[in-house]
């Protein structure tokens, strides 16, 4: 594939782009651009099954004729506004009937990459058989891969198009410590490159200018892959971002395929340490100074500290080390505290109340007290309010209720860093049900199980086909674009 400085030749793409309906299934078909004229009583004759495209009408009859005299119709209307021709552009219907085409044709491929990051599952930035399994195959069909991107080992980079709007489809695939894909993100991997090779194939047959990326993200559980990818760079030059994430079909409105819109609540980790002094409990307790006293009195402030909260707000908190011997005074405890509120400025003033409850206990002890961050803060999700109600759209076409209720003021519980993301970009981060049952959320054995069926890829799938045509619109309509932006603007 040319550099994404170019535009590329459209033959290059011959390789995975196989039709443009249903009934018009070609085996390594090329588009080449062409001012001969096509009309109802022109057949076109070619070896390769090649479809010619015109700066003339072209009707639904024009069929296209190759060596052995077999005739391929479409199934797609073809008129003088649809640009099967060469033109800025082709119409929104043979775009969807493109990027459809093309994510069934590559339904084999999409269930081995889904099967092999489960099969797999790697912890945060130790995701190197996904990173490498994901690049190989984006390879094989001709697209430039930007492996160890942006300065992470696990991270990869991988574009289609020239010039316009850039749209980012973001791909995560780290795991849970002991319970493998219960989050499901084999499910958001594979919904992403399904997403970024529709457009990749719709914008091959259009001469449209924009570019597609798809962007692999390593460590969302608790990691920050995302923070640091905006830090070095990855989002600075992107128009819109889309993503969309599985959960239990309890956490759905009933009746809904999944929720477009929708908010979460920052998210932050830290690490506190207390040091004290050890002594004999027995025979001189009054020369120690006890770490475990200090952990007990912070735990017990924090508890008080919850009743002034507001009823959305969490604060966890849990003694990590605590003590090797009860005849011995305690000399070093460890506690991790975690912090979720509605925005970052609550974010932050939440913080510095935590931290004040573990001053005042080493204050009453007499011991030290270090604090070091875990992670960094995961911001609140802004979504994107037109991409939301394009995306809602969208999969009413295919049959589907996404719940999309913008004026709902309700935060979700989770923590995402696509928050941080939806600060600098416009952004989408859906969410699609499987099949869970209540009890089976996310991060639970259950969810592992249920995130590898049939019927939760079937369900990825489907939503990825929403966020292909809705990137696809993005990337071809200027007044929706600037609508986008405008959501953007107003929310920051």
């Amino acid at each position: 594939m040319a550099p994404a400085s170019q535009a590329p030749p459209v033959y290059q793409f011959r390789s995975y782009i196989s039709g443009l309906g249903a009934d018009c299934e070609v085996p390594n078909m090329t588009l080449i651009r062409s001012t001969l004229p096509v009309t109802e009583s022109t057949a076109v004759q070619n070896q390769d099954m090649t479809l010619i495209r015109s700066t003339l009408p072209v009707t639904e009859s024009a069929p296209v004729q190759n060596q052995d005299t077999t005739l391929i119709h479409s199934t797609l209307p073809v008129t003088e506004s649809i640009a099967v021709q060469n033109h800025d552009s082709i119409s929104y219907d043979i775009a969807k009937a493109i990027i459809f085409n093309n994510i069934d044709n590559h339904d084999a491929d999409l269930q081995g990459i889904n099967h092999k990051i489960h099969a797999n599952p790697e912890l945060c930035y130790e995701e190197f058989q996904a990173h490498d399994n994901l690049a190989n195959f984006l390879e094989s069909h001709n697209f430039i891969v930007t492996r160890h991107a942006y300065g992470l080992p696990t991270a990869f980079s991988a574009e289609f198009g020239s010039g316009g709007r850039v749209l980012t489809f973001c791909a995560e695939y780290d795991a849970l410590p002991g319970i493998g894909h219960a989050c499901g993100h084999n499910l958001i991997a594979v919904s992403s490159v399904a997403s970024f090779l529709g457009v990749a194939a719709a914008l091959a047959a259009s001469s449209i200018p924009g570019r597609v990326r798809l962007l692999g993200t390593p460590a969302e559980e608790g990691g920050g892959g995302k923070i640091k990818l905006i830090d070095a760079g990855a989002f600075s030059d992107v128009d819109a971002n889309m993503m969309i994430h599985p959960v239990g079909k309890d956490a759905i409105p009933a009746g809904a395929a999944g929720v477009a819109y929708g908010t979460c609540l920052t998210g932050q980790i830290g690490n506190v340490e207390f040091t004290g002094k050890a002594a004999h409990c027995g025979t001189a307790p009054w020369e120690g100074i006890n770490a475990l006293d200090a952990a007990t009195l912070a735990y017990s402030a924090i508890g008080m500290l919850r009743q002034q909260m507001r009823p959305e707000n969490r604060i966890g908190i849990v003694i990590k080390e605590g003590g090797q011997k009860s005849n011995i005074t305690t000399p070093h405890t460890t506690i991790e505290y975690s912090i979720r509120t509605r925005t970052l400025t609550e974010a932050k003033s939440m913080k510095a109340r935590v931290e004040n409850c573990f001053r005042g206990a080493a204050l009453a002890t007499g011991c030290e007290v270090v604090f070091k961050d875990v992670m960094d803060v995961y911001a609140d999700l802004r979504s994107n309010e037109t991409l939301c109600t394009e995306f809602t759209s969208a999969m009413g076409e295919l049959g589907e209720l996404y719940h999309n209720d913008i004026a709902s003021n309700t935060a979700a519980s989770f923590g995402t860093d696509m928050g941080n993301v939806s600060h600098v970009v416009p952004t989408f981060h859906g969410l699609f049900a499987i099949a869970a049952e209540k009890g089976e959320a996310n991060h639970t054995p259950d969810f592992t199980r249920i995130a590898i069926s049939d019927e939760a890829y079937r369900s990825a799938i489907s939503a990825a086909k929403g966020m292909a045509i809705t990137g696809w619109k993005f990337l071809a309509d200027d007044s929706l674009a600037e609508s986008i932006l405008l959501d953007f603007k107003t929310m920051n």
